[in-house]
Parts: C-alpha cells; structure tokens; sequence
C-alpha cells in the first residue's frame, strides 16, 4: 500500500508541478467587473489591476497594458504608473460572441512581470467557422477500415519495478497505421481476478516517456496511457531530447497539403487502435470504457469518441486542433495555430484549409453522442477559448462544463480531481 501511494504522490507532484502556474515575487492581478467573466453582447467591462509584493499593493509602479480580442492584434496599448498601487481599465465591449482580453506588464526592479484576464461575452453562442466536408465520415469510415485489416500483433513487457502489490504495469506494442509500424503505450491492469472497466489517457503535445495510471489500475480500472509517435515510451530522456529537436521537430506541421499523410492520420487511428487493444485484453469487462487527456490529448479524446461508437465517456481539457480556421476569418484558431500568418500562395491555401476540415475537432465533436466533461480557462492563450467554445458548442450529447476562467494552459489539481470523480461514477456506473 505503501508503494501505491508513494506512486500516486509522485504522479501528483508530476502533474502539478507541470501544470501549474508559476509563482513570483511581484503578482500582476487582472479581473473583470463581473464575478463570473462574463457578460451580454454590448456591455461594457473594466478590468481591474493590482500589482502586489508580499500581498501589499504596490503604489507608483509602471504598468503597460493591451487590450484585444482573443489572439488578435491589440486595439488599445497605453503606459500608465499605479499612483494609488490600483487601476480601472474601461475595456469598451463586443458587438459579436467572443473573448476580450487585458494583459498587463509591471515594471518592478528591472523585471518584468505578466497578468490577465479575459472577459466572454456570450461565448456559448460561438460558432465554429471551419467547413465540414461531405465525404467526412466515408473518409475516416475508410482509414479505419483499411487500419482495421492490419494485425494488431500485441507484445507485452512487464516492467517489474511500476509494479504493485495491486497491479501489475507492461509497456505495450502493436501494429497500427502501416505494417511494421507501432504504437507503444503503459498498460497498468488490476492484479485481482475480475472484469474491469478501462480508462485511455491519450498524451498531449510532444515527445517524452510515459508512467502510467497505477493509481487508478490499483483501483479497479485498467488503464492505458498511450504515446502517439510510434516509439517506445520508456527510453532515457536524452533520446527523446534528440527526437524533439530532430526527427520529429514540429511533427504538428507536418503533410497538412495532403490527407492522407497528415501526420495526424497516423495519431488520430491510433487511438482507435488503443481502444481495439483494450477490448482484447481478458480482463476488460467488455462495456466501459472513457478516454480522457487535456491539449492535444483533449483534441484526442474528442476525435476518439466521436470516431469509434465502443466510447462510452469522456474527459477533455483545453482541446487542441479546434476550429483551425478561425484566423481566416478574423478570430482566433486552434492550436498548432496553422493559418495564423501569410499564405502567399492562394492555391496552397485552399488545399491547407481543405484538409484541415478533414481533422479539425470541430467535426469529430460533431459526431460525439456519449457523455462528457469539459474543463478550461478563459486566459488560455494556446488552445484559445473561442476555439474551445468552437468545439463543445457543436456537442448535442450531455456536457459536464467545469469552466475555471483565470486558469491558462494549465489546471489546478481540483479539476483533475472533479473530473477522475466523474469518470469514476460512469465507469463503475455508481
């Protein structure tokens, strides 16, 4: 028992200390007027700012703050000094659904330091502006298919020293997308003779190793915690370094003038072929199973929900990949942020844009008929909050919204906590 929850802390202090925000001597307080962030289309709303050391306000220091719309460029920048260690910005308002935004920089010490906040107005009224093809479920409906013909040929290696008196931890292999080709992942199984449910975490963005989830597999739920890069995911960091700045540098901008080699093909039916690896294992109860994962990993479990029907949840944070069009049109687009630039070539456009719509997570979110939580915050400056309304706006099937405003790209261990609760009650059907 003890070394489960030596792992469990472990892997707490792992997600925290990657998620969470970071702490300073000078804080930059930024908030709205409105307790909630949000207001109707055409109201106005005044920022609030405070710059604190030791949680004093501090008087007389430079402050330079922006005001946009979310991503874009900034309608208002202005210097000032915080004569009275406070300021209200009047910030005007929106005449459309959408985001506004105040970033402040203080000028402390030679230092600079950052706050802000966003304001909605109206964003479940977001509509998504990347197109839906009509050959979007033949296209897909096909790659699976095709996928579906190659052996999964699974190989297991037992790590002896993930394992618990509880569960036992295997790094796994098995073919997808081309023959000779794999996904690896850590597949963590109750020890106990029974049926479990399952849990798929798909990663976010990168190139790393991978743990796994022995907290929840000493619990009563196999879980599979998969890498997307067909590499085995429990090599020493220095490789996974050199792959980062090597050979899989970018991956994320990789093929998108062509559908069908798109690096996220690959990605996105190797999720299916996780799920299809679960429903093989003997000791998978054959019926429940959630996906779950934040960043690209929340732009995953979208896809994978909305792509294979055996899907009964899931848990999605901040989706990437999120209405990527969003900047041909004057607003914000979802990460890898593809068309925020100049495309001097019209033609290259258009077919960029083409595909795009072929893997967008607005048209898998489309698709999505299983219950789901979704958390994330309006300062998210990487999966954008319009993007994200984008996505969850287009979903019919029931939403579970925890929606924390202040937070960025990161969550606090609450929201995790909240939404395993979830997961959990659905899993074991409580």
């Amino acid at each position: 028992m003890k070394k489960i929850l030596l792992l469990c802390f472990l892997l707490i202090g792992t997600t925290i200390a990657l998620a969470q925000p970071k702490v300073q001597l000078i804080q930059v307080s930024v908030s709205p007027d409105n307790p909630d962030w949000l207001y109707k289309i055409g109201d106005r709303v005044k920022f609030n700012v405070v710059v604190y050391k030791n949680n004093v306000p501090l008087s007389n220091v430079e402050i330079r703050y922006e005001l946009s719309y979310d991503m874009m460029s900034p309608f208002k920048k202005e210097n000032v000094i915080l004569k009275g260690g406070k300021r209200e910005i009047d910030a005007r308002t929106m005449k459309e659904s959408g985001f506004l935004r105040c970033i402040v920089k203080a000028f402390y010490d030679g230092k600079e330091y950052t706050g802000l906040a966003t304001a909605g107005f109206e964003p479940e009224k977001i509509k998504p502006t990347v197109s839906y093809p009509d050959d979007f479920l033949d296209f897909w409906n096909k790659a699976k298919a095709e996928n579906a013909k190659i052996p999964i040929d699974p190989k297991m290696i037992l790590l002896p020293e993930r394992c618990t008196d509880r569960a036992d931890v295997y790094e796994i292999c098995i073919q997808n997308y081309k023959w000779g080709s794999h996904l690896y992942g850590i597949l963590a199984i109750p020890k106990a003779p029974g049926k479990y449910p399952a849990l798929l975490r798909v990663p976010g963005a990168g190139v790393r190793a991978y743990n796994g989830d022995v907290y929840n597999a000493s619990n009563g739920i196999i879980t599979l915690e998969i890498g997307v890069h067909g590499i085995p995911v429990t090599m020493e960091e220095q490789v996974y370094e050199d792959l980062r700045m090597g050979a899989l540098r970018e991956y994320f901008y990789s093929n998108w003038d062509d559908a069908d080699k798109t690096y996220y093909k690959r990605v996105y039916l190797g999720c299916i072929r996780a799920v299809d690896y679960i429903f093989s294992l003997d000791k998978f109860d054959g019926e429940n199973i959630v996906v779950e994962g934040g960043s690209q990993g929340g732009a995953l479990a979208i896809v994978t929900a909305g792509l294979d029907n055996r899907i009964k949840g899931l848990i999605c944070y901040y989706p990437a990949l999120s209405d990527l069009t969003g900047y041909l049109h004057g607003r914000a687009g979802g990460w890898p942020h593809l068309f925020n630039g100049n495309v001097s070539n019209s033609n290259v456009l258009d077919q960029k844009v083409k595909v795009a719509s072929y893997y967008d997570v607005v048209n898998f979110a489309r698709q999505i008929k299983v219950p789901g939580f979704y958390s994330f915050g309006y300062n998210d400056m990487v999966c954008p909050p319009t993007t994200v309304y984008s996505a969850i706006n287009v979903i019919t099937a029931s939403k579970k919204l925890l929606i924390i405003p202040q937070t960025e790209h990161w969550t606090f261990p609450e929201q995790w906590q909240k939404a395993n609760n979830w997961g959990m009650k659905l899993l074991k059907k409580e």
